[in-house]
């Protein structure tokens, strides 16, 4: 027992001594120390350095071992338009609270704010970036945290304009309540497997509010996308959770509040798609699970392109949508059951709270602008109301087996 003592109160006092070591470098205008750069590279591991407020014009800073670095009142470290400024290659690396701009651009490197390379253990935290390129570069990194940053970019075209925050071959990454305006993507994730991205606000971004591609079991909730180009595009991945989520106010020809191409085995529940031309647009996607949503006041709720197979489309509602459902191909085992539309007229004679009629929720109509877009200028006309009518009691163009055997009588509350 006594051995035991002896070899827990030698660790204590290893730690102390680690303690005791640490130390704390001021970086000021009028201090010894008066550049992150020379900060760290006096600086020994685990060592925190204090930038206190002013303006520091540097890029090409990197940070080669586990250090804590952070601003006292924004300081802002000024990239002058040379290229990179900060690039983390250590484990176990916080920055925090620092005021970045003036990224360099570049149409062969990915000039970033802040860039985490083949590193671990690392957080992200309280920046605010503008006159970016790209944001903050996460790649072939795992377990960090990527926590309450503002990134406003000025970005016009995507050509010349990268994404906000990006993570490439990078894994167990969590991006918590940032706030993405005006870049190409706000968020993006490529080859980046269960990563959790929440309570971000993503808006005005020239592509994608969030765009993920080839990233499996990875969870998004309770996060807004508005007034994007397109919305959010989830792509070639698997097994991804999304819950809880607002797309609003993506409007444009080809845009969407979401985009999903070729998803398989996933779960969309509990999201409101709001003003958008289109809510879902889904093609070559299965075995998904599409329960507790609201679609209200969109061109399209959905759109179903083709190749979808097993997919369950349960106690959703639809509210004034344009069209609800546009289906290009057969149905397949996919099924409607349970949802509320606000453009169902049936019955419930045994009040049970279900419609005593099956709901057809393809419209003839719909299926013409499908092939003639010109023809949604005759939306309001009474020429509709009598083509939907006669397609309803004799279906000849739409599909006859898509129907909603249990519609529910009042708008469903969760």
């Amino acid at each position: 027992m006594n051995h035991f003592f002896r070899y827990i109160l030698f660790f204590i006092l290893v730690f102390i001594s680690y303690l005791v070591q640490c130390q704390t470098i001021q970086v000021c205008k009028s201090c010894p120390i008066s550049s992150l750069k020379t900060a760290i590279s006096v600086a020994k591991d685990f060592d925190t350095i204090v930038v206190k407020k002013g303006t520091y014009k540097e890029h090409d800073i990197i940070v080669n071992k586990p250090l804590t670095i952070i601003g006292k009142n924004y300081p802002v470290i000024d990239g002058e338009l040379k290229g990179e400024i900060i690039t983390i290659t250590s484990d176990n690396v916080t920055v925090d609270g620092l005021f970045i701009i003036n990224v360099g651009t570049s149409y062969t490197e990915d000039y970033a704010a802040i860039r985490v390379r083949e590193s671990k253990n690392f957080v992200i935290q309280n920046l605010v970036l503008e006159k970016l390129f790209f944001g903050i570069y996460i790649e072939k990194s795992r377990d960090g945290k990527v926590f309450h940053n503002k990134i406003i970019g000025d970005a016009v075209e995507e050509y010349n304009s990268g994404n906000g925050i990006q993570l490439w071959y990078s894994k167990n990454i969590q991006i918590e309540h940032n706030f993405v305006q005006h870049v190409r993507d706000g968020i993006y994730l490529e080859f980046s497997d269960d990563c959790l991205i929440k309570n971000n606000v993503s808006a005005l971004n020239v592509r994608y509010g969030l765009h993920f591609m080839f990233s499996n079991d990875d969870t998004y909730k309770d996060n807004t996308f508005e007034n994007n180009g397109a919305g959010v595009a989830v792509m070639f991945s698997k097994r991804i959770k999304m819950y809880n989520n607002t797309f609003k106010k993506n409007w444009g020809t080809a845009s969407y509040g979401m985009l999903l191409k070729e998803i398989n085995d996933s779960e969309i529940i509990g999201n409101t798609f709001e003003d958008n031309t289109i809510g879902i647009n889904i093609e070559g996607s299965n075995r998904i699970n599409y329960k507790h949503n609201t679609f209200i006041n969109n061109g399209w709720a959905i759109k179903v392109k083709g190749a979808c197979y097993t997919n369950k489309f349960t106690e959703n509602n639809f509210l004034y949508n344009a069209f609800d459902i546009a289906y290009n191909s057969n149905v397949n085992d996919n099924v409607f059951d349970k949802n509320y539309w606000s453009s169902y007229t049936g019955y419930d004679l045994d009040k049970n709270g279900i419609g005593d009629v099956p709901y057809r929720p393809v419209k003839l109509f719909s299926y013409i602008v499908n092939r003639t877009p010109e023809t949604i200028i005759l939306l309001r006309s009474m020429f509709i109301d009598i083509i939907d009518f006669s397609e309803k009691v004799s279906p000849v163009f739409t599909p006859d087996d898509l129907l909603d055997n249990n519609p529910q009588i009042k708008k469903l509350k969760w």
